[in-house]
């Protein structure tokens, strides 16, 4: 079954009186289960493609269906309900909140639930990911590994079908780095969760079992392990 579904997307933007293509009709289908890189230079809409497989933009063209339901119609509230209950999301720079410890930020998208043990469910990511001595800590008190840690706490927080993860080690030196990498799909293959990155990075690119080569808004290669 596919839990991700991308038909003849495109993304356009108005740049003063001409118009930039950033996606130009993408054709991918992603099946539950698979572990996906998206690859590609800088510029060539990599994030882009993710924010709309995510429902966090809508394509210009083209149709988006994750999970079975299609985005394109969807209002903002509605795609954040299907985020809330289907996506994971793990950021370069973290989007941590800073006025909250990193147990009230592992509990965000647990209490948005209205779970009652989204405490003991948020101590016990923190403590899978490393992190359960430093529940009390505040991001900036926590170094960047750290807070990458958080993130992906929080994102496995509720169990999505599908993990976005955008340059998830861009900002992370390389020891981190490599156990940042380990971390997500160690918890991935844990959870049973569909894995999507986007990534410059080659050698973590072929961890994944699928790489997807986009360059100026196109698909130039799709290849499997």
């Amino acid at each position: 079954m596919s839990i991700l579904s991308v038909k003849q997307v495109s993304k356009t933007y108005q740049s003063g009186s001409r118009k930039l293509t950033v996606l130009d009709e993408v054709n991918f289908d992603i099946q539950a289960g698979d572990t996906i890189a998206i690859v590609g230079p800088s510029g060539s809409g990599k994030t882009t493609l993710l924010g709309l497989c995510a429902g966090l933009d809508s394509a210009s063209t083209g149709s988006v269906s994750l999970n079975g339901q299609s985005m394109e119609n969807l209002s903002e509230d509605q795609r954040a309900d299907i985020r809330s209950k289907f996506v994971g999301f793990i950021f370069q720079n973290f989007q941590l909140l800073p006025t909250l410890t990193a147990l009230e930020n592992v509990m965000v998208p647990l209490e948005l639930k209205k779970r009652k043990d989204a405490k003991q469910k948020a101590l016990e990511l923190l403590t899978k990911v490393g992190l359960g001595n430093r529940a009390t800590h505040y991001p900036t008190q926590l170094s960047g590994g750290e807070q990458q840690r958080v993130s992906i706490a929080r994102a496995f927080a509720n169990e999505p079908k599908i993990l976005f993860a955008d340059e998830p080690t861009g900002n992370l030196d390389t020891e981190t780095g490599e156990m940042i990498e380990k971390l997500i799909f160690d918890l991935n293959k844990e959870q049973g969760t569909t894995l999507v990155l986007v990534t410059h990075d080659l050698e973590l690119a072929k961890k994944t079992n699928r790489i997807i080569h986009i360059k100026g808004g196109k698909i130039q290669e799709d290849t499997y392990a």
